[in-house]
């Protein structure tokens, strides 16, 4: 019984660290950005774009991944993209050049497309419904907790050598990951090499927009992330560039909205137990749709205390941990079969939008708080009306879902 726990244990903090390999790489290297601009001859708005190019290489790669991880087996498929991520990591701590470092950051974000697709089709494998909510929850503490602390650790790091430690601690949680799943996952997929790959992927993507509950989902997926990573592209310009704190303090300040992600995380496993998923994910959809209104408020004033525009970016992505768990569970439900290439449509998508949103965030900025919170409120907002508009229609179609 022990024996067993401890197993699984494993297993889930794996896929939470795999889940948020993404996050870190991105969130370790944001307090880089400011003095890596003035060392390879560039500016503020050029180096926002290492976020958006990580986010289209990590979109881009998803899809393929998703259908050879259905075909192949999901462990070979998450080893070939780490070692792809171990290679982009040291062309971007050897960057001579903002184009160089742009190439490593789209590899960067290629390799790490695996993770986050893999991560949530191997629960899908194991478990459905709200056993599998309930395992993504667990999932989003890990990867809440591990890129929580990359700023601080960024932060420090860039203080104490230069804007190239981030780069190398990343290569380095790369190799970290690299022996973590050869030691502490098993294959969950049989593979499936029946149909041919074009035939294979077109019948995943029909299977999956043939359902409305995994379409409404999706979107419930993808805005609110839109919305949030446009912010985290432009936090070190908002808290550094605009607010003129300290880099050292950047780290910390950024973890206090990973926490509230944290600390929600934990509140939803409980409240599965009472609650339905639906009601949940509504949870979830207000509090993200309250703190884009205050955002709103803020970007129409274009000035705004930090305390409170801080803490209604908090309250903001304390609404993401009730929202984004629940509805890739209930997302992924319809399509046991072919739960890598539905993966791989959210995550694509997730991805596409995320990256457009930070380089729209990136070509606006001008150095005001309008421009800087402008997207996430805009699109904060838009996931509270299309909760509202679909309630009926998600009601009428989860019937797999444990509700109850």
């Amino acid at each position: 019984m022990n024996i067993e726990f401890a197993v699984k244990r494993r297993f889930i903090v794996v896929l939470g660290c795999l889940t948020g390999m993404g996050a870190l790489t991105i969130d370790m290297s944001l307090p880089s950005i400011p003095n890596m601009v003035i060392d390879l001859s560039s500016n503020l708005s050029a180096g926002q774009l290492i976020i958006g190019i990580f986010l289209a290489g990590f979109a881009l790669g998803q899809l393929p991944a998703g259908l050879l991880s259905d075909r192949i087996g999901r462990i070979p498929i998450l080893l070939s993209g780490t070692l792809i991520f171990i290679f982009a990591g040291i062309v971007t701590s050897l960057a001579t050049s903002m184009e160089m470092m742009l190439v490593g950051r789209f590899l960067q974000g290629l390799g790490a497309s695996a993770s986050v697709v893999v991560s949530r089709a191997i629960v899908r494998d194991i478990a459905s419904g709200k056993k599998a909510a309930s395992i993504l929850s667990i999932m989003v503490m890990i990867f809440t907790a591990t890129p929580m602390l990359a700023p601080i650790i960024g932060g420090y790091l860039v203080s104490q050598f230069d804007w190239r430690a981030p780069f190398i601690a990343i290569t380095i949680f790369g190799v970290i990951i690299f022996f973590s799943i050869t030691h502490g996952l098993h294959e969950t997929k049989i593979p499936e090499k029946n149909k041919r790959i074009k035939e294979q992927l077109f019948a995943g993507i029909k299977e999956f927009f043939s359902h409305k509950q995994s379409m409404i989902s999706m979107l419930l997926i993808v805005i609110p992330t839109m919305g949030y990573m446009s912010l985290i592209s432009a936090s070190s310009s908002l808290i550094i560039g605009i607010y003129d704190f300290p880099v050292k303090w950047f780290g910390t300040i950024f973890a206090l909205a990973g926490l509230a992600v944290l600390i929600g995380s934990a509140i939803n496993r409980r409240l599965l137990k009472k609650f339905n998923i639906l009601q949940i994910v509504g949870l979830g959809a207000f509090l993200v749709g309250l703190g884009s209104i205050f955002l709103m408020y803020f970007a129409w004033q274009n000035q705004a205390s930090f305390i409170w525009l801080w803490s209604s970016v908090c309250i903001y992505m304390f609404g993401t941990s009730f929202l984004i768990s629940n509805a890739t569970a209930m997302a992924l439900d319809p399509v046991p079969k072919t739960a890598g290439i539905a993966a791989s449509i959210i995550g694509t998508l997730q991805n596409l939008c995320s990256s457009l949103g930070a380089i729209t965030t990136g070509i606006i900025y001008n150095n005001s708080i309008r421009n800087t919170i402008l997207v996430m409120a805009i699109f904060g907002f838009l996931t509270l009306i299309i909760y509202v508009l679909s309630f009926r229609v998600m009601k009428h179609h989860i019937v797999s879902l444990n509700l109850t």
